[in-house]
């Protein structure tokens, strides 16, 4: 009898269990049904959802104006400047020809005979004939003698004291820059001028530095 009735109790407690669950998933899902409600009575207005789309569709439309300027820029300059290092390369015919002729003058064999004259005149005319080419191509040397120093244009290999010049003036040109329309090919290597130290005052620095030691 005892045992009938623990049995009873058993089955109650796991029966009020099992409706403590139904209960609780049915709660739970009448909140989901809520909030899915909520949901729906706060849903976008059409002219919010238009005002939306317009903006996503603006901002795709200037992605695309971007990326067409970014693509006509890189096919421009592609155009303009396609043959930099070709033309870069091509300085070296100028270059050989400044120096054959350099070779020439100091043959000391050679000095004021015909033959190095008609030879100078010779390579004269295919030097003025590259640079012309290269005008024609917009490659442009840089003129250096006479100016003032650009560190844009010109690179300084070497100071001159030259006391008729203005300090910082170019005076010598060691090898010829060039420009390719608005670009640097490469820069002009030049020597520039500098005042003349004064030799008094040298010297009285120089005595001076002695005594110290």
């Amino acid at each position: 009898m005892e045992k009938e009735q623990n049995q009873n109790t058993e089955n109650s407690e796991s029966e009020e269990q099992n409706n403590k669950e139904t209960i609780s998933k049915s709660t739970a899902q009448d909140l989901k049904n809520e909030n899915e409600i909520k949901d729906q009575s706060i849903e976008k207005k059409p002219e919010e959802k238009i005002l939306e789309l317009e903006d996503k569709l603006a901002r795709a439309f200037a992605e695309m104006e971007n990326q067409r300027r970014r693509f006509e820029k890189e096919k421009e300059e592609a155009y303009e400047y396609g043959g930099f290092t070709f033309a870069k390369e091509a300085l070296n015919l100028i270059d050989n020809l400044e120096r054959s002729k350099q070779i020439l003058e100091n043959d000391e064999s050679l000095k004021n005979s015909n033959a190095l004259k008609k030879t100078l005149e010779h390579l004269n005319i295919i030097n003025k004939d590259l640079i012309s080419i290269f005008s024609k191509n917009n490659i442009k040397p840089i003129e250096s003698l006479n100016k003032k120093l650009d560190p844009n244009l010109h690179q300084a290999m070497m100071e001159i004291e030259d006391d008729e010049k203005e300090a910082g003036t170019i005076i010598q040109e060691i090898q010829k820059g060039f420009t390719i329309k608005d670009r640097l090919l490469r820069p002009s290597l030049v020597g520039v001028s500098k005042k003349t130290e004064n030799k008094d005052k040298k010297h009285g620095q120089n005595k001076e530095n002695l005594e110290n030691k």
